[in-house]
């Protein structure tokens, strides 16, 4: 009983210390945050109290006591730091699960008006009226003034769309349900053009007079595909979309890919053998490309081509156990990217598509042509020339190096990391080791700044892999005074250094100074490793830590120090 009156006293103590940091004359957020936190910790553990010793006396005088004091918390933060949505947004979710939705109305209500420069509040508020109040009416309200603050919000108008669209299915299924019961349905109000989606129908409407083009009109199309009823309104908004917006790749994809979903025959039986399978895939594909075929006639441009290309290699890419059906895949697809590349309307991520497919089918030869025009089209981009020595390196070329040589001549050198990269690795496979530290040494003097930081790491551990920690240790000497570096320059040297056999601490400490001077005012662990290393190396000197910890201190700088401050206290306590 004493422990339990304790416990009891430690709560209420608890509670005043939190309480009185929210009455001082100078507020502070995090104060608030914490009690109310506190709070409903409590709330939470009274919870599961009662619930597993079923106990639910003085239910409503203990919870609603703490739950009206949060509010109040809550209504006196929000008025103090009325622009903090993380705020309000907590003060919400506080209330979906302990207030009342009269109450939490009243919080959305006070939010949105201060708030009403932000469409994802009023989406939030209307979906919630919606669903959990199953208010309409409300919902509508709201989007109806939030459309008068964001008159052109695409998103507004596509979850009112929705909302209006459930709000018809949910009358629909009311209705449903009273007439299989035999209810007489006369006298209740339910319009057949309500049911019918009227009002997500001049929702649309007005929509699409005030927001142009052909993706707000597809969203709203693709919205309204999810409701079985309204077939007469996907058909209009599809018919629609045909006449608006004919000169938009994005209405010939979306008209050409409807095609797979479309049955040969209306009312026919779905295919069942594995043959039938493949012969209606392969019909409904066809009649995909029909459409894609007219469409790149009409509007014979890059972006419409791009469309078609993509649509060829998801279709190339599925997987399918029938031989045929991917050899017509692959065969349409490589005739696509011909025309396109014969029209000059090949995009230059296509190229490289294009060249790949044909490198996977060894059809070396036609690759390096495909990949030879796309960098006489595209002769400043590095993955243009990085596909074309791709090819070459794939078809064991003789002309790779000189074609590695030809690009750094035609590229911008702060863009050609990755093909300098890409030279040192197929240098490694293919030549000698003078060649590649030839090319590593050649980088370094091209490649500047930060991207020089991976070049180095590259260098270290090639030679490490080549030759050794002799090496390592040499191309360590040479670069460790060209700046910049990365931590792990220097780490890979400790590993090396701690993978010999006659692991010498000196050379060690040599690293970690090094490593230091470059990263010893941001990086707590470096310090604490220096530490460790001279406390566990039958080498080490421990008398040298408590030198190192206070060349640590001066050092690191604001969180930092805090870090290692903690990290040095565990492994003190640790070692005790």
């Amino acid at each position: 009983m004493e422990s339990g009156t304790q416990g009891i006293q430690a709560i209420i103590k608890k509670a005043s210390d939190l309480e009185y940091k929210i009455q001082r004359r100078t507020l502070f957020k995090e104060d608030f945050i914490n009690y109310v936190q506190y709070e409903i910790n409590l709330l939470e553990l009274i919870q599961r109290r009662r619930a597993h010793i079923g106990y639910s006396f003085k239910k409503d005088e203990i919870e609603n006591s703490i739950v009206h004091r949060v509010q109040g918390v809550f209504r006196r933060a929000s008025a103090k730091w009325k622009d903090d949505v993380q705020l309000w947004l907590s003060y919400v979710v506080f209330c979906k699960k302990w207030a009342t939705k009269a109450q939490l109305s009243k919080v959305f209500s006070a939010m949105l008006a201060i708030h009403s420069n932000k469409p994802a509040l009023w989406i939030m508020a209307a979906k919630w009226e919606m669903e959990d109040r199953l208010s309409s009416e409300s919902a509508r309200q709201l989007f109806l003034r939030a459309l008068r603050f964001h008159p052109e919000c695409p998103k507004l108008y596509q979850e009112y769309f929705r909302m209006e669209l459930m709000h018809a299915e949910k009358l629909r299924k009311e209705k449903q349900e009273f007439e299989t019961a035999k209810m007489d349905v006369e006298n209740l109000e339910y319009s057949e053009e309500i049911l019918k989606g009227e009002l997500a129908r001049i929702i649309y409407k007005n929509s699409v007079s005030i927001i142009k083009g052909a993706e707000f009109h597809v969203s709203l199309l693709s919205i309204a595909q999810l409701f079985d009823f309204a077939k007469d309104l996907q058909r209009e908004i599809y018919d629609d979309l045909q006449a608006l917006h004919t000169d938009d790749p994005l209405t010939w994809d979306y008209v050409a890919r409807r095609e797979l979903e479309m049955e040969s025959q209306p009312g026919d039986e779905p295919p069942t053998t594995k043959q039938a399978k493949v012969a209606e895939a392969t019909r409904r594909e066809e009649r995909c490309c029909a459409v894609y075929e007219e469409a790149v006639k009409t509007l014979p441009t890059e972006a419409m081509w791009k469309c078609y290309l993509n649509f060829c290699m998801e279709r190339f890419t599925k997987k399918t156990n029938s031989q045929l059906l991917r050899e017509k895949r692959l065969e349409r697809t490589m005739v696509a990217f011909r025309k396109a590349h014969e029209l000059r309307l090949l995009p230059e991520v296509q190229y490289k598509q294009w060249s790949e497919l044909l490198l996977q089918h060894n059809l070396f030869k036609e690759a390096l042509e495909v990949a030879g025009a796309g960098t006489e089209l595209f002769q400043d981009s590095v993955m243009m020339w990085q596909v074309k020595l791709q090819v070459l390196i794939a078809s064991e070329s003789p002309d790779v190096a000189m074609v590695f040589e030809e690009a750094f001549v035609r590229l911008k050198p702060q863009i050609c990391l990755p093909l300098w990269i890409s030279w040192a690795e197929w240098s490694e496979g293919a030549k000698s080791q003078e060649d590649t530290e030839a090319i590593f040494k050649k980088a370094v003097l091209a490649v500047m700044g930060a991207d020089s930081v991976t070049l180095k790491d590259k260098y270290l551990d090639w030679a490490y892999r080549s030759s050794g920690y002799k090496k390592a240790r040499a191309v360590f000497k040479s670069l460790q005074e060209s700046r910049p570096f990365s931590v792990d320059f220097f780490r890979k040297m400790i590993q090396f250094e701690k993978e010999q056999e006659s692991c010498k601490m000196a050379n060690l400490r040599e690293y970690y100074e090094r490593a230091l001077r470059e990263f010893g005012s941001v990086d707590s662990d470096l310090w604490m490793d220096y530490i460790k290393e001279e406390l566990d190396h039958p080498l080490g000197r421990p008398e040298n830590c408590g030198q190192i910890y206070w060349r640590a201190m001066k050092m690191l700088q604001g969180e930092a120090a805090e870090l290692f401050v903690a990290k040095h206290a565990m492994h003190q306590a640790g070692h005790l």
